[in-house]
């Protein structure tokens, strides 16, 4: 059976999620979760992309990225292929560290926009990791509520909503 075709062009932005394979973890620690926004802002030097959001849970990832050139596939295939190489180096593992493929869903209004930025941003807080997004330090949630901005987030379009 052949895989579904996923639409893009440049300026959609979409709802990434991907998870450890069968639900492991895919951060043991904060070095684990430096390195994947390090790789991944990498990414973006060779793919370059506008990330609006993001959180990094334990054993699921969620981006809100925003295309510019290069089709979603080929950057979280880059994202991700360091990230396995560099985990499995790491903790003396081999084989998947992603479970299939990653999801994604077309942000398609700013409503939708909207709507994504507030599910991300209270992952943590629905998992019942915190009691405020504020507090979970592995989102792009202070961006936006603070002056610590985060050069890599661009927060400018959903807050002009």
């Amino acid at each position: 059976m052949s895989r579904k075709i996923r639409v893009w062009h440049p300026g959609s932005i979409f709802h990434i999620t991907s998870r450890g394979n069968r639900h492991a973890t895919l951060f043991y620690d904060d070095y684990d979760r430096k390195k994947y926004l390090t790789l991944l802002n990498e990414t973006c030097e060779k793919f370059p992309f506008y990330l609006h959001a993001y959180c990094l849970m334990t054993n699921h990832i969620h981006l809100l990225l925003e295309i510019i050139n290069d089709p979603p596939g080929e950057i979280i295939k880059m994202a991700h292929s360091l990230y396995a190489i560099y985990f499995n180096k790491r903790h003396e593992l081999d084989g998947h560290v992603f479970q299939g493929r990653y999801k994604s869903e077309l942000i398609d209004s700013p409503q939708y926009l909207l709507e994504a930025s507030r599910y991300i941003h209270l992952n943590p807080v629905k998992a019942g990791i915190v009691e405020h997004p504020a507090q979970y330090p592995w989102s792009s949630y202070l961006s936006y509520v603070t002056t610590n901005s985060n050069p890599f987030i661009v927060t400018q379009r959903i807050l002009s909503h």
